[in-house]
Parts: C-alpha cells; structure tokens; sequence
C-alpha cells in the first residue's frame, strides 16, 4: 500500500502520549498514530477493514456497535 505523507500538528502531551504507547507496543510514532486513527474509523464505521485469508485479502464492513 502506496502510504501518503500529511504534516499533523498535535499538542506535546498527545504526543508524549502515543511515544510512550507506541514504545510499550515495540512500534514507531508513525504506526502507532495510524493504528489508533484506523482502530477508530472502524469502530465509527467509517472504514472498511480488510481481512486476509489464504494470501487474499477481502474487503469487509466493519462490524457497526
């Protein structure tokens, strides 16, 4: 997945925040943030998850709560 370069301006405390969390889960700031942006989308139902299975990926709805 080709991924896209956008500036973020963020307070220090969320970003001190999501470093000691991406660290406590062995990933880089980058990841981490991505994580917790996709993670929310799909709760929110507002992104498809892809799930893959046998070496092909599937596009699903995500689950609405």
């Amino acid at each position: 997945m080709k991924r896209k370069t956008y500036p973020l301006r963020i307070s220090p405390e969320i970003l001190e925040a999501m470093q000691r969390w991406a660290n406590d889960d062995l990933r880089s700031i980058n990841t981490q943030i991505e994580f917790v942006l996709r993670e929310s989308l799909i709760k929110a139902g507002r992104f498809k998850s892809q799930e893959v299975k046998s070496g092909v990926v599937t596009t699903q709805e995500a689950d609405q709560d």
